[in-house]
């Protein structure tokens, strides 16, 4: 049996019309009946029937239908595998927040490429939250990430641990304790869908204090920060996007989150030896320059 001949099977099975076939296959519809012709001879089954005006398939066509879709995509899996065997190839899609994106992921994604210029890689902006379904859903290939992600389905790669902070400006947390701060100002969140939300959840609750009231800001460090040093309020902001206002005296310190922030790269278990995420995790690993620059990031 020639694969040519059973591929027109296969899409004149699915498609039960000659016209639409051969416009699917770009041939004449006589090359497609004279196909399906030579193939019953072949088989010694006739594969279809008219009911009417309706094209259908008999018995032996409904099973060699099935044996073909089997074929099929074993065929495709073979050379999906023969390809990967060259090396890293195709769209890599990578999610992350934008802060991630600009402050780790452009200088990366330009190594990884010059090595590997056969990959045209993509950035998908979203936060930690969304990246994780993406990357469950098959959307984006890997996610970076700064959120918890159990999931036994999903492979982590660890790339950075950070320390966060309750912080407030320097204006309000002159010679103030903790607890007038906590009464008198409101204290300044990031959006709901964020991952950093349960590590505020767990900070308050462990802690026993409550907000006196909450302003939501949105889910960028920077703006929550910008908030914290116009006096809105006070924030809990991860370390490496506000060491520069530690350091020249701008924000307070009012206490350190026991937990820190994880970053990581996920992926689909399943999926971790193809080349193309092998070799971008490989490549996360050895050059996630933790710990510098201060670029907004979206949690």
């Amino acid at each position: 049996m020639e694969i040519r001949k059973l591929k027109t099977f296969q899409v004149v099975a699915e498609e039960l019309n000659m016209t639409k076939a051969a416009k699917r296959l770009t041939y004449s519809q006589p090359t497609i009946t004279l196909q399906i012709q030579s193939l019953e001879k072949e088989l010694n089954h006739t594969l279809f029937t008219r009911v009417g005006k309706k094209t259908m398939l008999t018995t032996a066509g409904i099973k060699l239908k099935g044996h073909v879709d089997q074929l099929f995509t074993l065929m495709d899996k073979i050379e999906k595998e023969m390809e990967e065997l060259r090396g890293p190839s195709g769209v890599l899609t990578i999610a992350a927040s934008e802060y991630y994106c600009q402050r780790h992921l452009a200088k990366v994604v330009k190594e990884y490429t010059d090595v590997y210029p056969e990959v045209k890689v993509s950035l998908l902006p979203l936060n930690s939250i969304h990246a994780i379904q993406s990357v469950k859903d098959e959307v984006a290939d890997i996610a970076v990430i700064a959120s918890e992600c159990d999931d036994i389905h999903i492979r982590k790669t660890f790339l950075e641990e950070e320390r966060a902070y309750v912080v407030v400006s320097s204006t309000i947390g002159e010679n103030r304790s903790f607890e007038d701060i906590l009464r008198d100002h409101a204290f300044i969140s990031y959006n709901e869908d964020c991952s950093f939300s349960t590590i505020i959840d767990h900070y308050f609750k462990s802690s026993g204090q409550h907000p006196r009231s909450t302003i939501t800001v949105g889910g960028s460090d920077e703006m929550i920060k910008r908030a914290v040093l116009n006096g809105t309020g006070y924030a809990i902001l991860g370390e490496n996007v506000i060491k520069q206002e530690i350091a020249n005296g701008s924000i307070t310190i009012l206490d350190q989150i026991s937990e820190p922030i994880i970053t990581s790269a996920i992926n689909l278990k399943v999926r971790s030896e193809e080349p193309n995420i092998m070799t971008f995790c490989e490549f996360l690993r050895n050059r996630w320059d933790a710990g510098t620059g201060v670029v907004s990031r979206t949690r």
